[in-house]
């Protein structure tokens, strides 16, 4: 049987078989994230402090390395106090709505609807969490914390007040969560949305980027200029999509919610 697996369903059998679904899903899942993540964002504190591509780079000002080691310190204490324990307890919910990890692996047919439908419901719910989080009450006692760095790098897309952490982690896993995906869905759209929200918080408009290409797709550029302006007067709240932020705003909401 083996002999006639794809290299990928190789790998595959060979964790499935070594390893529990709840070491896959949990332990697993925290890994994939912190090796991701971390490769994907250090980075871009590398080109800041070596003025690497900087004719790429969206503000001129830059974070000093206290300020980057402070992000770093943060965000480990963050990912291993809070990421961690909401893989763990999330666990049963996943499992009941229908998560496995058994061969075969879903084909792409499968996979790529759901992996749309999941950017789009988490940009959706995102959106709002983000206005929310943009009153005043919530924006001094928690979400002023993210605003820290008004001019951000990579890592800086996962530096958050727990409490934010928990609040918008929820539109990252709804989708997920009320389809029941197979585990590899479900790596597959935590690898694509940590490069999209390091992406976004990167500081670099390059030539290559998404957002050149990929119609109302945000990137850095939308996600920089809501860092740079006081926090009432932002906009730019969504986390992929720039569709929510072009509708007419909704007369007197943000004095509704203050």
């Amino acid at each position: 049987m083996a002999s006639s697996l794809s290299f990928l369903d190789s790998c595959w059998l060979y964790l499935i078989t070594h390893f529990s679904d709840f070491q896959l899903a949990c332990l697993g899942s925290f890994f994939l994230h912190e090796s991701v993540f971390f490769l994907s964002g250090l980075p871009f504190i590398f080109l800041e402090r070596a003025g690497y591509l900087s004719k790429y780079k969206i503000q001129t000002k830059n974070n000093t390395p206290a300020a980057q080691e402070k992000c770093i310190t943060r965000l480990l204490l963050y990912h291993f106090g809070v990421n961690l324990p909401v893989m763990i307890f999330s666990y049963p919910v996943f499992t009941y709505m229908g998560m496995q990890s058994s061969l075969p692996l879903p084909s792409w047919k499968v996979i790529l609807p759901q992996i749309l439908f999941y950017f789009i419901v988490e940009d959706f719910i995102f959106y709002w969490g983000h206005r929310v989080l943009h009153t005043k009450f919530l924006y001094k006692h928690v979400h002023s914390v993210h605003h820290e760095y008004a001019t951000p790098f990579g890592l800086t897309s996962e530096y958050a007040h727990p409490v934010e952490i928990l609040f918008l982690g929820f539109a990252t896993i709804f989708g997920p969560a009320i389809t029941g995906p197979h585990l590899f869905t479900l790596w597959l759209w935590m690898i694509l949305r940590v490069l999209e929200t390091v992406e976004a918080h990167c500081g670099y408009h390059f030539p290559w980027s998404l957002s050149n290409f990929i119609p109302l797709y945000g990137g850095a550029d939308f996600h920089d200029y809501h860092h740079r302006l006081l926090y009432t007067k932002s906009g730019n709240y969504a986390s992929t999509f720039i569709y929510m932020d072009r509708i007419p705003e909704i007369e007197g909401i943000e004095e509704l919610w203050r």
